[in-house]
């Protein structure tokens, strides 16, 4: 089992990585200083497959345990889900030194962070995360929310969790599509801090999509080393963690113009890096052999590099709500070689929408 450390000083936590480790969930939780009460907040899918499974590890060495099942996509990270999981958390009794589990993917753990964060002005907070995306991504670094119609992620807080468990097996029973999304999150490490992680990338798409233990666990544990150094240099993202935003700003317009039903978050995100290397690379400030071999990875581990039946003033009206947005400016990550990335706002709308009539299919 591979272990990265979160650190911030005394709300510190660990990542623990591994295979078959959810059996262990209970004692890892014994490990921590919490009262007795946990509720499992799921998803029917996820609760089909695991649920059992984690309610009884977590069952077995002594604590109270209930569970909460949401339904499915991004459309139910609301606030009447919100209302609903308040509802059940006051049913079953939670107090200050309760516990939230998150088990699932992104949607999950941003709702159930959302609910712990705000749950008696705080209650402890455990991710299990159940996809890629998750696992390597919105499960680290304390980001939790919930939608708005008019965007996403636009209410909500920085609230960490007391642990992460990211078990390989889990990621046996996603979805080809759910599986390749979720590398987009992790293409996007490499190319804003470690190239020699990209080329890693490149070298094993083969055992990478084979989902072979060696692959993934390195893939996992590079991954969360990377966004964890990041966030103990920025947590609430007033410098440095913006770059984690990278491939985002595109990324979440085209995810709000379609309603987050067309493409899965890391798909458009891929769209996304793909936007952004083509800016950068007319700015000047990227190569065209840099630009191509993000774009050739991006394709490589079956992801989109285009959009399509998309009108490109809707996607520019989007970008104006992005939470990057100063002062009526857009901010763009771009990257100027593969490894190194810059904040930007001096991107011209000309710039932009040259750049969305060249990704549009």
């Amino acid at each position: 089992m591979e272990t990265v450390k979160v650190d911030l000083g005394v709300r510190s936590y660990q990542i623990k990585i591994g295979e078959d480790i959810l059996a262990n969930l209970g004692a890892y939780l014994q490990e921590l200083d919490i009262g007795s009460k946990v509720l499992i907040i799921t998803n029917p899918l996820v609760n089909s497959l695991y649920g059992s499974e984690v309610k009884e590890a977590i069952a077995k060495v002594g604590f109270d345990v209930s569970k909460a099942l949401i339904s499915d996509g991004e459309e139910y990270k609301s606030l009447e889900t919100a209302q609903d999981l308040y509802d059940k958390a006051v049913g079953v009794g939670l107090d200050r030194t309760s516990t939230i589990v998150a088990l699932g993917g992104g949607v999950v753990g941003d709702i159930a962070g959302f609910i712990a964060a705000s749950f008696m002005r705080g209650i402890n907070f455990v991710q299990v995360p159940t996809t890629v995306l998750a696992q390597v991504d919105s499960s680290v670094g304390g980001k939790v929310a919930v939608n708005h119609p008019q965007g996403k992620n636009l209410i909500g807080d920085f609230y960490q969790p007391k642990l992460v468990v990211a078990d390989k097996k889990v990621l046996s029973t996603l979805e080809e599509r759910e599986l390749k999304a979720g590398l987009a999150e992790v293409i996007k490490y490499g190319v804003i801090w470690d190239q020699q992680f990209f080329a890693f990338l490149e070298k094993r798409i083969d055992e990478i999509l084979n989902l072979e233990t060696d692959a993934i666990i390195k893939l996992v544990t590079r991954s969360c080393e990377i966004k964890a150094a990041v966030v103990a240099e920025d947590e609430k993202e007033e410098g440095l963690r913006a770059i984690l935003n990278y491939g985002h700003t595109i990324g979440h317009a085209l995810e709000a113009v379609t309603n987050y039903k067309k493409y899965r978050h890391g798909e458009a995100v891929a769209i996304g890096m793909v936007a952004a290397a083509k800016l950068a690379y007319k700015r000047g400030l990227l190569d065209s052999a840099a630009l191509e071999r993000q774009k050739e990875l991006i394709s490589n581990f079956g992801l989109p590099v285009a959009y399509h039946n998309l009108e490109k003033e809707q996607i520019i009206k989007a970008l104006s709500k992005d939470k990057k947005v100063k002062n009526g400016v857009i901010r763009f990550i771009l990257a100027n070689q593969i490894g190194k990335v810059i904040i930007t706002s001096d991107l011209t709308e000309e710039n932009i929408r040259e750049t969305l009539e060249e990704l549009g299919g």
